[in-house]
């Protein structure tokens, strides 16, 4: 029987989180059990995303271009007693992708500099938000259904010229395809961006925020509330794109993550066979 590349990805997240419980790869989440009376916590000066499935649970998104070995996670219980619970960041070597673009969507014109400027402040300021979360997000779902083209983390090298790695997770769909909420959310921001093309940020809460971009038509506006599986717009090839395809990336704390292993949190793992009645 095929297995659909996404389904083994999500798969080896699953077996990753339960073999590393105290280490985690750049570009990766770590999962860390936090002690019942917790408030809040923070990573790096950010606050990060907890839940209580069933017990308090920080969920913490470690950056691409994170320091290797120990990290810290600042616990604050609500009559402010502080705890810190350390982990492991390793290395991971990612794939090398080469592209060819048009050769404006690699090196821009002198005319664009400002927008792309603005556009990558705006952006940031997305990455960044931080609202209350009113419900658990997980699980996520794959917001377009087709074959994973390009997977995170890949070195991409785009007309012979080394960019930075790719921050999100592709899935080739054919023009027109539906793109659904991965989760429950708000919408932060829809517009069309240089590289990004048609965009939508959707802020699910606790620091969580999707991106989905090179769409070629857009259904929702800032502000609205969405479902998980919502139609949000329809797949498309604007933006810095060889195709039409979907681009999804996921940000915690911050930090763009991979979003298999954002998919596998509270996944039900499948369970084993049961042995066969003896006659």
């Amino acid at each position: 029987m095929r297995v659909e590349p996404t389904r083994l990805a999500v798969a080896a997240a699953l077996i990753a989180f339960a073999a590393s419980a105290h280490a985690v790869v750049r570009g990766g989440v770590q999962v860390i059990a936090l002690p019942d009376d917790a408030a809040n916590a923070t990573y790096e000066d950010r606050p990060v995303l907890i839940v209580e499935q069933p017990k308090p649970t920080a969920i913490v998104g470690v950056a691409l271009d994170a320091t290797l070995g120990r990290h810290v996670l600042v616990v604050e219980s609500a009559e402010r007693a502080r705890t810190e619970i350390t982990f492991k960041v390793t290395d991971k070597a990612y794939p090398v992708q080469r592209l060819t673009l048009t050769d404006k969507m690699v090196n821009p014109p002198p005319d664009e500099l400002a927008r792309i400027e603005r556009e990558t402040i705006l952006q940031n300021e997305q990455y960044d938000r931080f609202t209350p979360l009113v419900a658990s997000p997980f699980p996520m779902r794959l917001p377009a259904t087709g074959r994973v083209s390009s997977n995170f983390g890949l070195r991409r090298i785009l007309n012979g010229q080394p960019r930075n790695p790719h921050a999100g997770l592709d899935i080739a769909a054919p023009t027109g395809a539906p793109v659904l909420a991965p989760a429950t959310g708000t919408i932060a921001f829809t517009g069309s961006l240089y590289f990004n093309g048609n965009a939508i940020f959707i802020d699910h809460g606790g620091g969580l925020i999707s991106m989905l971009c090179h769409l070629s038509k857009v259904d929702v506006h800032a502000g609205d509330a969405v479902r998980k599986g919502q139609r949000i717009g329809l797949v498309g090839a604007t933006g810095r794109a060889t195709g039409p395809h979907l681009h999804w990336s996921v940000s915690l704390n911050g930090a763009r993550v991979d979003p298999s292993a954002v998919l596998a949190l509270y996944r039900a793992k499948p369970k084993a066979d049961k042995p066969a009645q003896q006659p």
